[in-house]
């Protein structure tokens, strides 16, 4: 790691630069944020493929939102990801049960 201010190279777990003398900041870990990318594909190939699309989307830029530092834009993609594939497999358990009315009733 390299000092910001001097710009000479100091341990990564030191607080002060031992050139210039000045403080390093300490940045928190980033924060996780679960992108649900599973239950999106999932959703995707067993229940609904259009609505499951939509899910995949959203799922796949919580990484890269979380990578930029967009962690309240990671959080909203996650939410909408969640949603989306809550929506797909309720609406794959509707179409199949309608289907298999009207397979039952079609005799």
């Amino acid at each position: 790691m390299y000092c910001v201010h001097c710009g000479t190279e100091r341990a990564g777990n030191a607080i002060a630069c031992a050139q210039c003398g000045r403080s390093v900041r300490q940045f928190a870990a980033p924060e996780a944020v679960p992108n649900y990318l599973v239950q999106s594909i999932l959703a995707t190939l067993c229940c609904c493929l259009p609505l499951g699309v939509v899910a995949v989307i959203y799922a796949a830029q919580v990484n890269s939102k979380l990578a930029a530092g967009d962690v309240a834009g990671a959080r909203v993609s996650a939410a909408r990801a969640r949603t989306w594939s809550i929506v797909s497999l309720i609406a794959g358990i509707v179409t199949s049960g309608a289907m298999a009315a009207l397979s039952y009733f079609s005799r």
